[in-house]
């Protein structure tokens, strides 16, 4: 859209506010709210804000920074407000000079496709997000509460978590989502909606959007939707399987009928750049000290770093279709992720292996979560990092995924995630309680 398209909409359509949103280096929602009579200047990319408040983003005496709207991020919001109706833009963040901010995850994105397009690539990804609903508390506050006892592709709801997830899927429609399924997951009160794949940058927007309606419209529910990854003990935690496929124009790179498997050199290069890097790049797609509680074996999270073109047991997948649908999974990220970031990553790393040919090595078509230790070292199959703070020592020692983020963005996250794990060390939890309290 054309900013005067834009203009005429908001007026035609009666918009009261403009929600300028952009994204935090931790992956969490922001956004300014600009009333009718600030639409131009929120168009000219001429609307302000206070950067230091932000986590990750500058220091106090360098606060100041501008959100430049991508019009073709502008959607009206589906649902109505009282106080007049809401449209947003999604924000790339520039600093009062005019130049783009290295502290935004969206353009760390956008420099990777950038690097991509000069080797004739477009990144395409599909991703699949996971997700909890939960009742609330007699406060009204999250909880894990269900009275859902469904299970994988269960047609009868046994709550009204069903009924969410049909509104839910109506308002991505109205948001202009291609659905493609959604159903019930494997675990209790855990759901899953498909959107169909795009470029890194539209899908890595949808990521954003996708959670943020899904929350919105299960607390009009009276429900709380948590993309945390492992929120129950016992059962199954949510993932963020990723699809991914590299084209040149209208052909899929990663197809080559002749050659083994109907998979092309750049499809097996890329799959090693993603294992070589797998380490590396775990503390950006698994982010929470949660995530490592889903990355564990027995839960069908993946922690061996392999790949197969035959089950889902290798960290990294190829689905059955060939031609135009020819693509990889990555299995390891979970839906808390900042998406912007992740796929940065993840890119970065393919092209790396495209780059200095990193063979993968032969598929390992066993379900590998029954090999033994012995067997593991025999097709010398690598284990993911074990906790938050393993997984960032191997981030800092990724030259290639550091590249990826760029210096502001890898020091500031891994502090913030430090942090995290130096705060959930020192915390006494419930289960330490109950296991020595009496007994020392």
């Amino acid at each position: 859209m054309t900013r005067e398209e834009v203009l005429a909409t908001l007026k035609k359509q009666k918009i009261r506010f403009l929600r300028l949103q952009f994204t935090d280096i931790l992956g969490i929602n922001k956004n300014v709210e600009v009333p009718e009579n600030q639409f131009e200047k929120a168009l000219d990319g001429q609307v302000m804000f206070d950067g230091s408040s932000i986590e990750g983003f500058v220091r106090i005496e360098e606060s100041d920074m501008l959100l430049v709207p991508d019009l073709e991020t502008f959607r009206v919001l589906p649902w109505v407000e009282d106080r007049g109706q809401v449209a947003r833009l999604i924000c790339d963040v520039y600093t009062t000079e005019g130049e783009a901010f290295p502290g935004d995850p969206r353009q760390a994105l956008k420099r990777v496709v950038g690097e991509a397009n000069q080797l004739g690539f477009t990144m395409v990804a599909g991703p699949e997000l996971e997700f909890f609903l939960f009742h609330k508390d007699q406060a009204g506050n999250p909880a894990t509460i269900t009275h859902d006892a469904g299970g994988y592709f269960d047609l009868t709801p046994l709550d009204k978590g069903e009924e969410c997830r049909r509104a839910i899927v109506n308002a991505l429609e109205a948001m202009h989502f291609e659905i493609e399924a959604a159903h019930h997951e494997v675990a209790p009160a855990q759901h899953e909606i498909d959107f169909k794949y795009a470029d890194a940058i539209t899908t890595a927007d949808n990521i954003m959007t996708y959670r943020f309606v899904t929350r919105k419209i299960a607390n009009d529910f009276g429900l709380h939707a948590t993309f945390m990854p492992k929120p129950l003990q016992g059962v199954n935690g949510s993932g963020m399987h990723t699809h991914q496929s590299l084209f040149r124009g209208d052909q899929n790179a990663f197809f080559d009928p002749h050659e083994e498997y109907q998979l092309s050199e750049i499809c097996k290069h890329y799959i090693g750049g993603l294992l070589r890097h797998a380490k590396g790049f775990c503390a950006i797609t698994n982010p929470l000290v949660n995530s490592y509680k889903r990355l564990v074996p027995g839960y069908e999270a993946p922690t061996n770093i392999t790949w197969s073109e035959k089950n889902r047991s290798p960290l990294v997948r190829i689905p059955a279709r060939r031609g135009i649908g020819t693509r990889c999974e990555l299995r390891m990220p979970d839906p808390s992720c900042n998406p912007y970031l992740a796929l940065a990553v993840m890119l970065k790393s393919g092209l790396d292996g495209i780059a200095h040919k990193i063979d993968p090595g032969p598929p390992v078509n066993k379900n590998i979560f029954q090999l033994t230790v012995r067997e593991k070292r025999k097709y010398k199959i690598e284990e993911l990092p074990g906790s938050l703070f393993d997984a960032v020592q191997q981030l800092r020692k990724d030259r290639v995924v550091a590249a990826a983020l760029g210096e502001h963005i890898l020091e500031h996250y891994a502090a913030a995630k430090l942090a995290t794990w130096h705060e959930y060390t020192t915390a006494v939890h419930p289960w330490e309680i109950e296991r020595y309290l009496d007994r020392y």
